[in-house]
């Protein structure tokens, strides 16, 4: 027996008195039921351990063992189609073995030991091999492939190879020989410490969209790939919803998706529809690139910052396979409430509103790990992070918000008023900016058309005019303004209705390529030229709104589909025709 035993418990946090065999940031087993714990401070005479399982029933005298290491994933084959909980314990598995709730102290192996994955060995005997390349690869789902990379810090040469065959998850595979004389065994499996980011060659600068098929995302507020975007609004303003569009049609190789403390059955609703979505690239089913990391606000609230880290360590696993990742962290407000707690118990210091004051530098470490990479074995992989926000009573003066604001160059603002309309998405375009845009110009210019950023330009600059002139109509009406300004009204209305809003639930509006988006954004930038023409001639605006030609141009997103984007050439003709009748 340990003679290291529990002194006090407060919630999730225990202290052991008089003691010097824990270091910080190790990995603990507490109690007799061995609960998963970490070390978050260590003086002279207490060490502070905070749990991440339920201390329910746990009593002081127990005993505490040292682990020796960090809290750390095992990286291989079998994460994808997965569903874990925050210190990737597999659910379903659990599930399977015990019901519906996890059991305190459940000690689970976090991808199946037994199954055999079908290994191509990619070396050869005599082979020298350096830390980050690719010994074998797996096909671990019909769209991904496993590649097996040697674990960082390791190198040397190829004593030992297996054949081309099925083999578990511990087997030896490949046998090195270190510089040293030592010998090192690579199965197909290694294990990674989740708050240590992984090592890359070096950053590469941004230039590449995450296109999503949004048109507010693409056309107004793009994100990059390896970018960082907020998404904060107030309760029932579409967080989630926008989360489950973005990984649904984003083209990024590989989502991963933390519900971190959202509500069990808005969990339940994601894990059900991932399994019956259909990739639209591949028509296969979404779930076979997806991981799912469910941490509920049920579960035990230490375990909420463990499931953003243990997120974020498998996207760069799979980032140094030379993959594009996204990671959608729902939501990182309810993890900063987990600190906030944990710190309250600690009896710290409290800053702003109660949160601690290293708030600003979690929030911080944590999107700086998102970024474009070039990897040890000089292929090119990303992290992308999008991190919901959800401010009470949509204040977005809280400190989460402002601090998270500091650390993104993306902030997609939900409105709650857009929401109430039935407007979604709902990002208000007068708070929301991307600042990615200089970045992303030359592949917009190389890859769309050089009008894009200038249609682009073009519609921001005739809302903003919108925003101003609705302060004017709020207070005098709307008929005391000049033809030429209610023209601007008009506009910003068909760009609003017909541009901005789109249809989760329509087949062709759900997802719109970048070449749709372009040509829609022309239309309408060519039905103001032409508009502004017949106002400047003398003629009243009436005539226009009667045409019914701005309806007609509100309903292209559902008129003309994806596939016959040249029916789109018809609406430039129609306009100039009906506007000549006029």
């Amino acid at each position: 027996m340990s003679e290291n035993v529990i002194y006090s418990i407060n919630g999730p946090v225990v202290k052991v008195k008089d003691t010097v065999d824990f270091s910080m940031l190790e990995m603990a087993y507490v109690g007799k039921k061995k609960l998963m714990g970490e070390v978050i401070s260590i003086d002279r005479e207490f060490t502070t351990i905070q749990v991440y399982e339920s201390t329910t029933g746990l009593k002081p005298g127990e005993p505490v063992y040292p682990t020796g290491s960090p809290i750390s994933v095992t990286l291989g084959p079998g994460i994808l189609r997965n569903i874990f909980d925050g210190v990737e314990r597999p659910l379903k598995t659990i599930a399977e073995a015990s019901g519906a709730f996890i059991p305190t102290g459940s000690n689970v192996d976090p991808l199946d030991k037994e199954k055999k994955w079908d290994v191509t060995i990619k070396v050869n005997v005599g082979d020298i091999l350096s830390e980050g390349m690719i010994y074998a690869v797996i096909p671990e789902t019909d769209l991904i492939e496993h590649r097996l990379m040697v674990p960082p810090k390791m190198h040397g040469e190829v004593l030992e190879v297996k054949k081309d065959g099925q083999y578990r998850l511990h087997d030896t595979i490949v046998k090195l020989k270190t510089p040293e004389g030592g010998i090192e065994e690579l199965s197909l499996c290694q294990r990674w410490p989740i708050k240590q980011a992984r090592p890359v060659k070096e950053r590469l600068p941004i230039s590449i969209p995450l296109v999503s098929g949004q048109r507010i995302v693409d056309t107004l507020f793009p994100i990059a790939k390896g970018g960082t975007a907020a998404v904060p609004g107030g309760f029932g303003t579409g967080k989630t919803m926008m989360q489950h569009q973005l990984a649904k049609w984003c083209d990024a190789d590989i989502i991963i998706y933390i519900g971190c403390g959202e509500r069990g059955n808005e969990m339940t609703q994601v894990l059900e529809e991932f399994t019956e979505l259909i990739d639209p690239k591949s028509q296969r089913p979404l779930t076979d690139r997806t991981v799912l990391i469910a941490n509920t606000s049920n579960m035990p609230v230490a375990a909420r910052e463990a499931s953003v880290y243990t997120g974020l360590t498998l996207a760069e696993y799979y980032r140094d396979m030379g993959y594009h990742v996204a990671i959608m962290a729902d939501s990182t407000s309810r993890w900063a409430e987990a600190l906030r707690e944990i710190s309250g118990r600690l009896e710290e210091m409290p800053a702003e509103e109660g949160f601690p004051a290293y708030l600003p530098s979690r929030i911080s470490q944590f999107y700086e790990r998102a970024g474009y990479m070039k990897n040890l074995n000089d292929s090119e992989g990303s992290v992308s992070i999008i991190g919901a926000v959800s401010p009470q009573g949509a204040d977005f003066s809280e400190p989460v918000t402002q601090n998270t604001k500091r650390f993104v160059r993306c902030f997609w603002a939900l409105d709650k008023a857009l929401a109430y309309a039935r407007h979604y998405a709902a990002v208000n375009w007068t708070q929301s900016y991307s600042e990615y845009v200089g970045d992303l110009t030359k592949w917009y210019n190389k890859n769309v058309s050089p009008r894009f950023l200038r249609d682009r330009q073009q519609i921001m600059a005739l809302l903003g005019e919108e925003a101003k002139l609705m302060e004017i109509v709020k207070l005098i009406g709307s008929d005391v303004l000049p033809d030429d300004q209610k023209l601007i009204i008009e506009i910003s209305r068909v760009i609003r209705v017909g541009f901005l809003q789109q249809n989760a639930f329509h087949k062709d509006d759900t997802y719109v390529p970048l070449q749709k988006q372009l040509r829609m954004m022309d239309i309408i930038l060519h039905l103001y030229k032409r508009s502004k023409e017949v106002i400047a001639s003398g003629k009243s605006i009436q005539y226009l709104i009667q045409s019914g030609l701005y309806e007609k141009v509100i309903k292209i997103k559902y008129d003309v589909s994806n596939d016959h984007l040249e029916k789109l050439e018809d609406y430039f003709t129609m306009i100039d025709e009906t506007i000549a009748g006029l």
